[in-house]
């Protein structure tokens, strides 16, 4: 899952060295949590959160393959 978060992240930045993720695990959950130059957020997030949105979709979807409950919080 952080594999996937982190080619979707990469691809959206310019600062590519600024993007951390940051992963933690429970029992039945994942958080992960993504920190990326002040510059560069808004592309992650988008107009009206709505990529945001996308990418959380995407990673909950994958995430729930695996049996798992998955929150993606975006740090500037």
């Amino acid at each position: 899952m952080k594999d996937i978060l982190q080619t979707i992240i990469l691809n959206l930045v310019d600062d590519k060295t600024a993007v951390e993720i940051k992963e933690v695990e429970g029992e039945k959950s994942v958080i992960f949590e993504v920190k990326v130059a002040e510059s560069d957020m808004g592309k992650i997030i988008g107009r009206q959160g709505r990529l945001a949105k996308s990418i959380r979709t995407l990673i909950k979807a994958v995430a729930n393959k695996e049996q798992k409950r998955v929150t993606v919080e975006f740090i500037g």
